[in-house]
This record gives structure tokens, sequence and C-alpha cells, in this order.
């Protein structure tokens, strides 16, 4: 009786154990999207670690950094920032809403990262004129007053200039793929 009752609590949890080992395993050349390549950590860590092996034996210097602070970048770090802005995408809030300080202040802080992606980018900042220059028009109106009051005023605004800028992005998929 008592094997009976071990082998109930252990053969599913043996089960459950195998699928995830099996999923942790899976890997895949078609990412995300199927055209998103993916690549398993453990590759791409050894290929950072030689690269950089590699250039300290030849007394190669690493990329420059931006003003910001933020390396010179690919398509990688404006396409990140803008994940991150559509993550926001399908929500929305309303003013005196609990959530809605936490959303507004999401999608201002999203917001400025795609900025500082965006001019850090290897395009150069005049690549992504029209959504700075909406950026731009919104820092302004919000003077850095990230307060909750003033995101919930300027409420329009923020939710207007991330979907201008998620529509111009679509129309520019070499910049987020």
């Amino acid at each position: 009786m008592f094997i009976r009752s071990a082998l109930r609590a252990a053969v599913p949890a043996v089960i459950l154990g195998a699928g995830l080992v099996g999923c942790s395993e899976a890997t895949t050349t078609n990412g995300p999207g199927g055209d998103v390549p993916q690549v398993a950590p453990e590759v791409n860590a050894a290929a950072a670690s030689a690269a950089a092996d590699g250039a300290e034996a030849e007394g190669e210097a690493s990329p420059p950094a931006s003003p910001e602070g933020v390396a010179a970048a690919g398509p990688e770090l404006v396409r990140d920032a803008f994940a991150g802005l559509q993550a926001t995408l399908y929500d929305s809030c309303t003013p005196g809403d609990g959530n809605c300080a936490y959303f507004l202040g999401r999608v201002n802080e999203e917001l400025n990262g795609l900025d500082a992606a965006m001019k850090a980018d290897a395009k150069g900042p005049g690549h992504f004129k029209e959504p700075l220059a909406w950026m731009g028009t919104l820092r302004s109106e919000l003077k850095n007053d990230t307060s909750t009051a003033n995101l919930e005023k300027h409420r329009t605004q923020l939710i207007g200039t991330r979907d201008r800028i998620n529509t111009w992005m679509q129309g520019h998929p070499d910049d987020y793929r």
C-alpha cells in the first residue's frame, strides 16, 4: 500500500520533470515569429567570450560609447526598446484609476528608452527623425514632471505618441526585426 502511494506521487513528478527538461533543451533557428533568429544562451555567451579574448589579444578597443553611456548599437537595441513599448500597446487606463499611474509611467519610460536607443543606433538619429521629434515634443510638454497628476494630464499625448511611433515602426520593419 505504501509503495502504491509513493508511486502515485512520484510518477506525475517524473513526467513533469521530463517535460520540463525536454522544453529547456528545445532549440530552433526559427525563433519567435519565425523570422527572428534564436540563439541558445550558451552559444551566444561562448561567442561573446571568444570575441572579447580575440580583441584583447589583438589590442582592439571596445566599441565607443555614446554620450548617454550606451554602447553604439545595431538594430538589437532599437528592436528591444520597441518591444518594450509594444508590450503596452493594447493597454490603457482611466485617470484616477489605481493602475493608471503605473501604466502611464511605464509608457513614459519605454518611450525614453526607445529615444535613447534610436539616438545610439548606427543609422544615426536622422534615420529616426519623426519619432525622435514626437518624443521631443512630448518631453517638452511633460517638462520632466513624471508625477501621476502630470502624466494623467498628458495621458492623451503619451498614448498618442506611443501609437504614432508604433505605426511609424511598422512601416520600417528593418529597424526592429
